[in-house]
């Protein structure tokens, strides 16, 4: 067998190392830039301080949707009204059985004054119109039920329903988020959960504006997740920034002091 030579075997060691060198590259996944590398830039997201989603409590039919998507509302603003004909018959009921309890209580209390009635017949006539109240409490509270109301002020994210579809109890209505100011949500590794404190400086990078904005942590979880080896920080961003949107993601950098 013929033996290679010095030279040969040089070649062939620097073209094996080429081809591993190339293989380790491609194998690398697209994306693992030197960001991801560093241990101080942490992916986050922003989240808004306040937001719900508002969920039909009874059934009925829409009759008025006034929520649209994007839409600015103030606090206690009707965002839909349902179809609530039954709920206030039975209301005009409730009045009517209200008002002829408290009638015959007067009857009654007149009767007695007489010594026609006995101090018994009074006392369930008193009930009777205890027992009518609280039904026309329910009636009042059912109607309100027709309203969907804002609980704080913002805009409108998303819309679940349309005019004059008919929903039943517990139906999604809208997503609406707050007008208040935005949150920072991230998860660091537990190892530096020692340096971290409340009010403790990051910066916070947001890709859709490209923009680096300086920030607080607000917040830090009590308890750590055990797989991820992770505990989960919220931050506020210091001062006004109103090109800032909900939904953005940047990444987060702590000063090496920190």
């Amino acid at each position: 067998m013929r033996l290679l030579s010095s030279k040969s075997r040089h070649v062939a060691l620097a073209t094996a190392l080429f081809l591993s060198v190339t293989a380790a590259h491609a194998a690398k996944p697209a994306g693992s830039g030197d960001s991801f590398d560093d241990p101080n830039a942490i992916r986050v997201l922003l989240a808004p301080n306040l937001e719900t989603t508002l969920s039909s409590q009874m059934n009925g039919t829409i009759t008025d949707l006034r929520a649209t998507l994007g839409k600015p509302f103030a606090r206690n603003a009707v965002l839909a009204l349902l179809n609530c004909a039954e709920v206030q018959a039975r209301t005009d009921v409730a009045k009517a059985e209200l008002n002829m309890a408290r009638q015959n209580l007067t009857a009654k209390r007149s009767l007695r004054e007489l010594k026609a009635a006995g101090d018994i017949e009074v006392a369930m006539s008193a009930t009777e119109v205890e027992k009518a109240q609280g039904a026309l409490s329910l009636a009042n509270a059912q109607l309100g039920y027709c309203r969907v109301i804002a609980p704080f002020s913002g805009h409108v994210a998303k819309v679940y329903v349309k005019p004059y579809q008919t929903v039943s109890a517990g139906t999604p209505i809208v997503d609406l988020v707050g007008d208040g100011a935005l949150k920072v949500r991230l998860n660091v590794p537990s190892s530096l959960l020692v340096k971290l404190k409340p009010n403790a400086h990051l910066d916070i990078t947001i890709h859709e504006t490209g923009k680096t904005y300086p920030a607080h942590v607000s917040a830090v979880n009590s308890r750590v997740d055990a797989v991820a080896q992770t505990v989960e920080l919220e931050a506020q961003l210091d001062g006004d920034h109103p090109e800032l949107v909900a939904g953005m993601s940047g990444t987060a950098r702590f000063p090496p002091a920190q």
